[in-house]
């Protein structure tokens, strides 16, 4: 179940560099909002794919289920009910402030990675 996959290593770190100059040098109202999050989603995928050998769909879907507790726990402000509202990371990493747009960039980040790993995700694993 667990394995070292190079190519999906290779992928997330990029995404990942992506974006970290999204979160520091991009202020704009379309990139930063809208592609960081679909990136998220893709960024995830890959990460997670480098390292567990299961059914790629699998991964994916959780992937999206999982940001989407993400950005639920956003509404119940998670950060504050468990005393992070001040540190930094935390913030950067879970988010401080549900939007409904967010969901929908994750899903499209979902839908993404159908185009973009199409063959894996529809593989069918015995």
């Amino acid at each position: 179940m667990l394995r070292f996959d190079k190519k999906s290593f290779f992928i997330a770190s990029i995404i990942f560099i992506i974006e970290v100059i999204i979160a520091l040098y991009i202020r704009d109202k379309i990139i930063r909002p809208f592609v960081g999050d679909i990136l998220v989603v893709i960024f995830i995928y890959y990460f997670i794919k480098a390292f567990i050998n299961i059914k790629p769909l699998y991964i994916a879907i959780f992937t999206l289920i999982f940001s989407f507790v993400v950005e639920i726990l956003q509404y119940f402000n998670f950060i504050t009910l468990i005393g992070l509202e001040h540190n930094k990371a935390a913030k950067i990493i879970f988010g401080t402030s549900f939007s409904w747009i967010d969901l929908l960039c994750y899903f499209i980040g979902f839908i993404i990675l159908f185009f973009i790993d199409k063959k894996e995700l529809t593989k069918t694993y015995k």
